[in-house]
């Protein structure tokens, strides 16, 4: 059996406020054609699809023309997806009658029955090969927000734990189902422990102290982990049965050199065979001139390729600048040094004797680009004289989980759990 593995899409990003539309088309037109070219069994989508719980339409467009071209192209083609945590778990699902017509299964949340056990059918898929057999079973498990295998009473404080019990339920669940010979496949999206993360693009998604989650989630009778979350291809543990794709576009300047990939699995029976990198080519560019003094850095801008490039294909631009004392004229010898050049400026960042400092002259940078964490620190400091503590800082984590799958998820199931047990 073969599988494509990718993730994070992020479909309707914006990079420092300005759309992205253009790649994401690039790279689903490139994923259509190795499709294609190597016919696999499955495509896993490992969460974060869209880059926001409420996409824009066209971002919306981008991924169901793509489930409808790829039927329409490979009828045989599965495709299953689950959320990430930048996603709308109930969005992801509203349209799943129609897709499971177009061989596509879309797994956005948990379910518990009324007696409190999970819901494991509807997260167990099967896998058919090219003679229609059931060759393996994928256990699709989205972005586990602590409200959905918690309860409200302990404030999310056995969130691992009940991480534990529903990878442990759905194994059992899986090793029950599966006939000898058929493999074991997991998809999730989650931080796993000792993972590398990018810090300008990756959004905590986890509360308190429980920051990551162990391999031992998936034991070894599984034979390939899916993951998304983190951007950058990995291997969790050095174990080449558990990785993350990675994203498919650098989401940040952060992320200019990494290797963008998709990754071909092909599994021999029970067992992994290979994994093989699909490097995704770039259709725009970044680039990250400094942080250099400002003579340093007119000098970089002026020797700069005049290209004459489309707009939609010409580099995204980051300058980053050491100054004494703040100037005024900044912005302008800038643009002065970048006259004719093909390449759009998104982000202008000066440090001043050892701090750093977005210039607000540049109208692209914006709240966007901080953190929730970061202002509820900030507007800490200011009231208070002194950073939050580490006890403040898992209770704003708490409140935003909670505020957050609110939003998303108005139909709570946890505490129907609860009252279950």
């Amino acid at each position: 059996m073969r599988l494509i593995h990718t993730s994070d899409w992020h479909l309707g990003q914006t990079l420092h406020g300005q759309e992205r539309d253009y790649e994401h088309a690039c790279f689903l037109a490139w994923l259509l054609e190795r499709l294609e070219e190597q016919r696999p069994d499955a495509l896993l989508i490992a969460g974060d699809i869209f880059d926001t719980v409420n996409p824009p339409l066209k971002a919306q467009e981008r991924l169901y023309d793509f489930i409808v071209s790829a039927h329409e192209r490979l009828p045989r083609l599965q495709i299953l997806m689950i959320a990430g945590n930048h996603d709308s778990g109930a969005r992801i699902e509203l349209p799943a009658p129609l897709m499971k017509r177009l061989n596509t299964h879309a797994i956005g949340r948990i379910h518990w029955s009324t007696d409190g056990h999970l819901e494991h059918s509807r997260l167990l898929l099967p896998l058919t090969n090219t003679q229609g057999e059931i060759a393996a079973w994928c256990l699709a498990l989205p972005f586990l927000r602590p409200a959905e295998v918690t309860s409200r009473d302990n404030n999310g404080d056995d969130y691992l734990t009940g991480i534990q019990q529903v990878h442990a339920a759905l194994v059992a669940a899986a090793q029950t189902q599966r006939q000898p010979g058929q493999a074991l496949l997991a998809m999730s999206h989650a931080h796993m422990t000792g993972g590398t993360v990018s810090a300008d693009s990756e959004r905590n998604i986890v509360i308190g102290s429980a920051e990551t989650l162990p391999a031992s989630l998936f034991p070894a009778t599984i034979g390939y982990v899916a993951l998304g979350h983190l951007h950058k291809p990995q291997r969790v543990g050095g174990q080449e049965r558990i990785r993350y794709s990675g994203s498919p576009l650098p989401l940040s300047f952060a992320e200019e050199h990494y290797t963008h990939q998709i990754l071909l699995v092909t599994l021999a029976g029970e067992h992994l065979h290979s994994v093989e990198s699909l490097p995704v080519p770039r259709a725009v560019d970044m680039h990250r001139i400094g942080p250099e003094p400002l003579a340093d850095v007119l000098h970089q801008l002026e020797a700069l390729p005049s290209l004459d490039l489309p707009r939609e294909r010409q580099p995204w631009l980051e300058v980053r600048i050491r100054l004494d004392e703040p100037l005024p004229d900044l912005r302008q010898q800038i643009e002065n040094a970048l006259q004719g050049k093909s390449c759009r400026l998104v982000r202008i960042a000066s440090e001043y004797a050892g701090r750093s400092h977005d210039e607000n002259e540049t109208p692209l940078c914006g709240l966007e680009q901080i953190s929730p964490q970061d202002l509820f620190s900030r507007a800490w400091v200011e009231r208070f004289g002194n950073s939050p503590d580490t006890q403040a800082l898992e209770d704003f984590a708490s409140l935003l989980q909670q505020v957050e799958l609110d939003r998303v998820t108005p139909d709570r199931v946890a505490p129907d759990r609860e009252k279950a047990r």
